[in-house]
């Protein structure tokens, strides 16, 4: 069964849900597949109507838009230079890379940037483009 995710963060939605309990994103309801009909096939007897479901385009909630980038790239600057906010620069978001690099002589930042490279490293693909709106290499 096919699950609707929020595009903000990736969380899986309830059927019918409005916001995404999560993260507050409103977001369209998805309406669901529609049966398709055929008249024959490899399911039954040639004139017998056999109920067969489309799924989902594989590319659910990714803009074609949105800029290309790797995911492993950003893991590895996250790692290494994540204290700087290096990885939120590459990613393109910069107030975020800002926000590091003002607080970087604390060191917060850096201790935050090597759990989100572990997390950009062991992510899906898919999740990984939904929450930091990219696309990958």
């Amino acid at each position: 069964m096919a699950e609707n995710l929020c595009p903000q963060c990736g969380a899986p939605l309830a059927p019918g849900a409005t916001e995404c309990k999560y993260c507050g994103e409103a977001v369209a309801p998805v309406p669901a597949p529609q049966p398709q009909y055929q008249q024959q096939g490899a399911y039954g007897q040639p004139g017998q109507q056999v109920q067969v479901y489309v799924q989902g385009d594989p590319n659910d909630g990714i803009d074609p838009s949105w800029p290309i980038k790797s995911k492993v790239t950003a893991g590895i600057l996250a790692l290494l230079l994540g204290g700087l906010g290096i990885h939120k620069f590459y990613l393109g978001k910069t107030g975020m890379g800002i926000l590091y690099l003002l607080l970087c002589w604390t060191y917060i930042p850096a201790v935050v940037s090597f759990v989100e490279g572990i997390m950009y490293l062991c992510s899906n693909d898919h999740n990984f483009q939904v929450k930091n709106h990219v696309r990958l290499k």
